[in-house]
């Protein structure tokens, strides 16, 4: 599960598009120690995963950012606003980012074709998507003990996927 957790964040970092969130909620459900331990996977693969996006945007930005605009819901003007938040405000835009549905990859790709330092990246990857993994998990795990405590794991897994279904489909119809 934790192996699992790694690759996933490793692959939203890079080039996938679905968020790492969805597997540590399921954890959540479950338990919250098992999910939390997972979001310090996640970060990990994130970190690994923007350490590689921005040495391959640094060595070949325009095949990067042509790929990265083929990617669901990602587009030019997305990349862009990356490329102006970090402009503007550096590095603490990837917690902008990691709540406003501003892919990370984009944040570590547009770093790596300005050339910005690479161990600011990689310090502040590991706050802002910890902040974010660590919040899903907590609101999941507390909404899940609250008030579906009575309900079978499989329902209330269910009713998870729904929401996460209904996220990505109202994400994927704005974006």
């Amino acid at each position: 599960m934790f192996a699992f957790a790694f690759l996933w964040g490793l692959a939203e970092a890079t080039l996938f598009f679905i968020v790492p969130d969805v597997l540590l909620s399921l954890l959540a459900l479950k338990n919250r120690r098992h999910a939390w331990i997972a979001s310090g996977y996640a970060v990990a693969g994130a970190v690994l995963g923007g350490l590689l996006m921005y040495a391959w945007t640094a060595h070949d930005a325009g095949q990067v950012q042509s790929l990265l605009a083929s990617i669901p819901a990602i587009s030019p003007e997305l990349i862009d606003q990356a490329h102006a938040q970090l402009d503007e405000w550096g590095y603490p835009s990837l917690f902008a980012g990691a709540f406003s549905g501003v892919p990370y990859k984009l944040y570590a790709s547009e770093a790596g074709a300005a050339a910005l330092p690479l161990a600011g990246l990689l310090a502040v990857t590991i706050p802002a998507r910890a902040l974010r993994f660590v919040l899903v998990v907590a609101v999941v795990n507390g909404i899940s003990r609250r008030w579906l405590g009575g309900w079978a794991h499989a329902r209330r897994a269910a009713l998870l996927l729904a929401c996460w279904a209904l996220f990505y489909g109202g994400y994927f119809s704005v974006m």
